[in-house]
């Protein structure tokens, strides 16, 4: 399938509608997230713990983890056992010999075998490909992801980042399980990214949001697989507190939001941090996990991250409202403004890249 999205935003087309809808191109996704990062927590997963299972992306690469501390190193392991395939970990515990529940096999939490009964007669055993395999984990600051495929460092993903906001201390970003919940809904995973990366919106459907930010002054950045978004507040409400020699020091922000290709987003408030992690399930259905990370409490329920529930509702009305339009006949592919939609021309431009 052919994309054929212009460089030039001003003479170019969206996407095909088809792409919102396909069964076949939902089932090709598999190569792109495959060979992408996938953030998986940060290190308060392992404060109390030393191993703790999850999936990548369920629904789309199904990969089983698992991720163990031994003498202050993390590591990222395959959760499957070398035996027979079973799933090895299924609950987070505090061990130092992960036993396969299926026929015993044993591995130490650094993926090395260990034991495993009735093997006395099997020769050329063990070898290295009876350890459980360790897949790619990367940081940044305290945050922790994983890859399958790895064709760039995590470091050129999280650069734009670090240069915006590297000076807030993440280490004091703890985790809140009690603000954070998961949203599944009727759309495309692509169309809830294009409704992100654009502003253009917040006057029509964010009623409450647009109090809070300056529309005229908000605008996109975009680098290599990055979008960044950043919020002006209209001068009375929570903002950072910048410091010296900050690129964006005399601005009143409100928040930064950043959108790591292909299906992650940062979005930094002055109260601490709220990462939406957005999940292909079918091609018309998406769950999206909202994950809060809180720096400063007090500061919790001003400005422009004050009432995120009634924003992130608000997106997921719209958003299955154009699910419905794109699959009409009527329907093809529209035009980008070229002062609002920059960032959905840059997220377009990259599916073009990696999977057009």
């Amino acid at each position: 399938m052919r994309f054929d999205v212009d460089e030039d935003i001003r003479v170019a087309r969206t996407i095909p509608s088809k792409f919102y809808h396909s069964e076949d191109i939902f089932t090709n996704l598999k190569s792109m997230f495959n060979k992408s990062w996938q953030f998986v927590g940060n290190a308060d997963l392992l404060e109390t713990c030393n191993v703790s299972p999850g999936i990548i992306l369920e629904g789309i690469l199904d990969e089983p983890y698992i991720l163990t501390k031994n003498r202050g190193r993390i590591r990222c392991l395959s959760n499957v056992c070398t035996h027979r395939g079973n799933i090895v970990c299924k609950e987070a515990c505090d061990t130092k010999t992960l036993v396969c529940g299926y026929h015993g096999r044993q591995f130490s939490v650094d993926g090395k075998l260990k034991f495993m009964p009735e093997f006395e007669d099997v020769e050329n055993y063990p070898e290295a490909s009876d350890n459980l395999p360790e897949i790619e984990l990367g940081f940044w600051e305290n945050m922790m992801f994983i890859i399958n495929d790895k064709k760039c460092e995590l470091s050129e993903l999280t650069r734009p980042m670090t240069d915006r906001i590297g000076w807030l201390p993440m280490d004091e970003f703890r985790f809140k399980s009690e603000l954070s919940r998961s949203y599944e809904v009727d759309a495309n995973w692509a169309l809830y990214c294009d409704n992100y990366l654009e502003g253009f919106h917040i006057p029509h459907v964010h009623k409450g949001l647009n109090k809070e930010l300056d529309y005229e002054e908000y605008y996109t950045e975009t680098v290599e697989n990055v979008v960044i978004q950043i919020g002006i507040g209209k001068g009375n409400e929570t903002t950072f507190n910048l410091p010296d020699g900050h690129q964006d020091q005399g601005k009143d922000i409100a928040a930064y939001y950043f959108f790591l290709f292909p299906n992650m987003m940062f979005n930094f408030y002055p109260w601490g941090l709220s990462v939406n992690i957005v999940e292909p399930l079918k091609p018309a259905r998406t769950r999206i996990r909202y994950l809060t990370y809180v720096w400063k409490e007090e500061l919790q329920g001003e400005g422009a991250g004050g009432d995120l529930d009634k924003v992130e509702l608000e997106d997921d009305d719209i958003v299955e409202a154009v699910q419905k339009g794109v699959i009409s006949q009527t329907y093809d592919r529209g035009r980008y403004s070229p002062a609002r939609e920059t960032g959905v021309h840059h997220f377009h431009l990259l599916l073009q890249k990696f999977y057009g």
